[in-house]
């Protein structure tokens, strides 16, 4: 269980391939009491699995947690070579963040067999939450169909309603899987999608991660150079600060749904082409020309975030990790 979470705790099994703004969303996830970290499952997005559950166990011990079962999943993606994401988080996937070495000990399961465990072994239903690519909640659901019986909902930092950050149309961890999370809208489980439109708002300002680094308190100091990390953000452009919690925001919109702007909207994935890897989200008011005659195909329905508070989420991410006194220097 999470050091902090209470006993009406919602029970998670976060799904990550932890790079900066994973290592956030898991100390968060650890610190808030309204949420039951169960496992911790890893993939390859960010960094390679190696790393991505290397940086996981470190991070753990970052946020001084009990023992928490973390196991490592896919190395790819379903059909496709993975992809190095470096040019944003760095060879290592926590930017230049130097963490010491850790004996915490990975599963000797593999992340699929793991999530199957702790779901049907859980008392009530869990939550998943997705922060990567999705191939291994994608396996998950196709190995073990049964355990939807077991599964409130999924969670899923990816996808947009609007710009894309992988290509002009496709955000990085759905266009890094697309048929991954094609299988997981196509589930039957109730899907939740804060991707690009929310992502890209929630920013510490730059003066609070100095503040943080500044600290003497290693927890601040980790997160302060985790918000810190920059990255160039086009061609010929120095690095610069965004401050972004990122995937963090992703748990802050399962205990404070109440600051987002939500609306239930028809969605599927774009597999082919140069969209290859976009969230078509249907936000017509009336049926269109495809409907009218038809043409249209079948689109799952699932609750996406259009719009949020920053300044509750920025407030609510400092204040579960006791870092809320940096935003009054």
């Amino acid at each position: 269980m999470s050091p902090s979470a209470a006993p009406e705790a919602i029970p998670v099994i976060l799904d990550v391939d932890t790079g900066v703004d994973d290592a956030l969303a898991i100390l968060f996830a650890l610190a808030h009491p309204g949420i039951n970290v169960l496992g911790i499952s890893c993939v390859a997005g960010n960094a390679s699995l190696e790393r991505v559950v290397e940086n996981t166990l470190r991070i753990l011990d970052v946020a001084e947690a009990p023992y928490i079962p973390v196991a490592a999943g896919a190395r790819r993606p379903l059909l496709e070579p993975a992809r190095s994401a470096a040019h944003v988080h760095g060879e290592s996937g926590l930017g230049t963040l130097q963490l010491p070495p850790t004996d915490r000990q990975p599963e000797t399961i593999s992340s699929i067999e793991l999530m199957h465990r702790l779901i049907q072994a859980s008392p009530h239903p869990v939550t998943l939450v997705g922060l990567a690519p999705q191939t291994n909640l994608a396996l998950l659901l196709r190995q073990y169909p049964d355990v939807v019986n077991n599964i409130e909902r999924i969670v899923f930092m990816g996808g947009s309603t609007t710009v894309g950050n992988a290509t002009a149309v496709a955000e990085f961890n759905v266009w890094h899987d697309p048929e991954a999370a094609a299988i997981v809208l196509d589930s039957g489980v109730p899907t939740f999608m804060y991707g690009l439109d929310v992502f890209n708002q929630v920013s510490i300002p730059e003066y609070v991660a100095g503040a943080l680094v500044q600290s003497d308190s290693n927890l601040a100091q980790v997160v302060g150079r985790l918000l810190g990390n920059r990255i160039a953000l086009g061609s010929g452009r120095n690095a610069e600060y965004t401050g972004l919690i990122g995937d963090a925001g992703a748990l802050c919109a399962l205990v404070d749904p109440c600051a987002l702007t939500i609306e239930m909207l028809p969605l599927r994935v774009q597999l082919a082409g140069y969209g290859r890897g976009q969230t078509l989200v249907d936000k017509r008011i009336h049926p269109g020309e495809d409907i009218v005659h038809g043409l249209a195909t079948a689109w799952e329905a699932a609750e996406v975030a259009l719009d949020v508070d920053v300044d509750r989420y920025v407030r609510l991410f400092l204040n579960t990790l006791g870092l809320g006194s940096a935003l009054e220097q």
